[in-house]
């Protein structure tokens, strides 16, 4: 089996398929340990679906969220369980490639892949200066990825755009940020602004629709000023696209599987794709041990359509009023939900306890509105 990328989605389909006896390439352009533009957090429903324990690169561990509109008025809630672990992607990518070489993968990274030729009883593709020949090919190399052009999908993913930057502790006061995440709603159209904890320093970053990309610099300045923080302070700025798969989306097509943000399964709501990753290369790793690459599809959408149609519709909402987001948010009851879809505990709003119902019954009509 080939799988290309080797970011969380791929690595953890390398782990599934090496522990099922599979012979396994895992290949990746970058060289490790290689930074990659991410919030770096895995929610309890992601943690539930990861291939391995990711203990050893966790640096913060956050149960509070503080969420305030358009930098004016505020508040903060506090869960019973950690809501989020904060991690580095250079430290997680590392972590998850080196426990699918444990298992009996073969990982080749700074190498390019090319030339990819998809016949009916095998792929191919250049790996390096080597041909490899394989009977599956797992994409999972991305938003710009060589094997969904190559397999003629993705071609009605959309894209979203984010800009981040880390600031050291010493720039400002770690004790407001312990165990908290801070989130800026109606700041940016199409998505919002946080600031994340981590082991020495803070991530701030902005993310909305991709038209924004021409304002993500203005944004986040905005963002930083808020907490205190020059733009200039801020360090290792990376933007990045952001692939939303719209419900129905192929990610298949013969012997080519697509995980993770190749296949745009990237929350629409949270920009989160961590969860999504895992989860589409445990069903990808498990249809190919199965010999039922069709099934693929179909499990896909079954695991993840429901949540991301809330997620979808929860975007809206927060496009056409971010005031009525953030009432709703701070209503009896809703921050529960919220923590529970962050847990995997409720996969869908609709699960909202009677005192939620209200607030989140108004946003699902916002939602619909034309």
């Amino acid at each position: 089996m080939l799988v290309v990328g080797a970011g969380p989605a791929g690595s953890a389909a390398a782990i599934h398929l090496a522990r099922g006896g599979a012979r396994v390439l895992l290949a990746d352009r970058a060289r490790f340990p290689r930074d990659k533009p991410c919030g770096g957090g895995l929610t309890g429903r992601a943690l539930k679906h990861a291939p391995c324990t990711v203990e050893p690169v966790v640096e913060h561990v956050v149960d509070r969220f503080r969420i305030r509109l358009r930098y004016g008025v505020s508040f903060a809630r506090r869960h019973r369980e950690p809501l989020i672990l904060m991690t580095q992607r250079r430290r997680l990518d590392l972590h998850l490639a080196e426990q699918a070489a444990a298992v009996g993968a073969h990982f080749r990274y700074g190498v390019r892949v090319g030339d990819v030729e998809l016949a009916e009883n095998h792929v191919a593709a250049r790996v390096g200066c080597d041909f490899v020949r394989a009977d599956t090919l797992v994409g999972a190399d991305g938003a710009n990825g060589v094997v969904a052009r190559a397999a003629g999908l993705g071609e009605s993913i959309v894209h979203g755009v984010a800009l981040e930057g880390n600031v050291s502790y010493e720039a400002i006061d770690p004790r407001r940020y312990e165990a908290t995440a801070a989130i800026e709603l109606g700041v940016v159209p199409g998505g919002y602004g946080w600031v994340f904890p981590k082991g020495d320093h803070a991530n701030l970053g902005v993310g909305g629709w991709g038209s924004e990309g021409p304002r993500l610099r203005a944004h986040l300045a905005r963002l930083a000023e808020a907490h205190g923080v020059a733009l200039a302070e801020l360090h290792d700025l990376r933007g990045h696209r952001l692939p939303m798969r719209p419900l129905g989306t192929r990610a298949a097509r013969g012997r080519t599987l697509l995980v993770g943000d190749a296949a745009g399964l990237v929350d629409p709501l949270s920009g989160d794709g961590i969860y999504e990753a895992f989860v589409s290369a445990q069903l990808a790793a498990q249809a190919i041990l199965d010999g039922d690459l069709g099934a693929y599809a179909d499990r896909l959408a079954a695991a993840l359509d429901y949540h991301a149609s809330a997620s979808w519709a929860a975007k809206r909402a927060l496009d056409r009023s971010a005031a009525a987001c953030f009432w709703a948010a701070r209503s009896p009851g809703v921050f529960g939900v919220v923590a529970g879809l962050l847990a995997g505990d409720v996969r869908h709003p609709g699960e909202a306890s009677r005192l939620a119902r209200p607030p989140l019954r108004a946003l699902a009509r916002i939602a619909r509105v034309t």
